[in-house]
């Protein structure tokens, strides 16, 4: 049976390379995620991709959660649920809207040059 001290040990213990793995991972995996709505990959594609990083998103919301366990309320506990969230609600978004995704990226590439220009000065 699994002891939920183990578990909060073993992240106390671990958690910069906990960190180290997980936070690249989920910035990772959200970009290839948007990569392939982008470019039209299959949905059966897509829905693998966002399934992985919704379990490395939840993982690490509940790594920050061992710390809120235990009272430890820092701005990095904050950044990583915030990260965590941000990173989830993408490629939900992505996997049950991905239409309106693709239309989102779109928009930047079909505003001509002298628009561009406009928009930049601002």
């Amino acid at each position: 049976m699994l002891d939920f001290t183990s578990v909060l040990n073993f992240s106390h213990h671990h958690c910069i390379a906990i960190c180290a793995f997980l936070v690249p991972a989920n910035l990772l995996i959200t970009l290839q995620t948007l990569a392939m709505v982008l470019l039209t990959r299959p949905q059966s594609h897509i829905r693998w991709s966002v399934a992985i990083a919704a379990c490395l998103a939840l993982i690490l919301v509940l790594h920050v959660g061992t710390w809120f366990a235990i009272e430890v309320v820092t701005p990095v506990t904050f950044i990583l649920l915030g990260l965590a969230s941000t990173c989830l609600a993408l490629n939900l978004w992505t996997a049950n809207y991905p239409s309106t995704f693709q239309r989102l990226l779109r928009i930047a590439p079909s505003i001509p040059n002298r628009d561009r220009q406009s928009w930049l000065s601002y």
